[in-house]
């Protein structure tokens, strides 16, 4: 391969991505590919070539944003107030699931494939998240029987529930503090 084969793959590669982005926010994850190829101004075959999957494209967009989450989880396990660091971290989660819609359906069928890429990615930030909740629970601020599970359950649904919502942020917000309400030791 040239090297302008290879920069032209990038470029294609690269508005495959952007198009993707943009369609996945306007339409849903469900969006067709062959409009996403289209749009990017390349044949079905080239898209395919970059993304065999559906997934392989979701992988591709996603991966540094479950990086990022997975981080945030563990530079927040650090403060000293560990519910507050829960809070603004199930924010963030909320906020990225809020992202494209379709988005919390088409990530639990990627946690069921163990084999997938967008598992293994997702399993990293579930786990990095899981470990800010036991310091939370660890320092008697949060109940001890909610799970990681629970909490990105609870997350997603709020950003599905806010979706459509005339102030999507100040409702995502409003429920996180509830959920949050509802968690924290001796506030009930």
């Amino acid at each position: 391969m040239t090297d302008t084969q290879r920069a032209d793959a990038r470029r294609n590669r690269d508005q495959l991505l952007a198009v993707a982005r943009e369609s996945f926010a306007e339409y849903g994850t469900a969006t067709s590919l062959r409009e996403v190829a289209r749009r990017a101004g390349v044949g079905i075959g080239t898209l395919y070539r970059h993304f065999p999957t559906r997934e392989a494209l979701l992988e591709a967009l996603l991966s540094d944003r479950f990086d990022t989450l997975r981080q945030d989880a563990a530079d927040l396990a650090a403060e000293e107030d560990q519910r507050a660091a829960l809070l603004r971290w199930l924010s963030r989660v909320a906020a990225g699931a809020g992202t494209y819609r379709g988005l919390p359906e088409s990530v639990r069928t990627a946690l069921r494939d163990h084999d997938s890429r967008l598992h293994d990615s997702c399993d990293a930030m579930r786990t990095a998240g899981g470990d800010l909740l036991r310091a939370a629970q660890r320092a008697g601020t949060v109940r001890t029987d909610a799970t990681i599970e629970d909490l990105l359950a609870a997350a997603t649904g709020i950003a599905w529930a806010s979706e459509n919502s005339a102030d999507p942020a100040a409702l995502t917000a409003r429920l996180l503090d509830y959920l949050m309400h509802g968690l924290a030791v001796g506030e009930r």
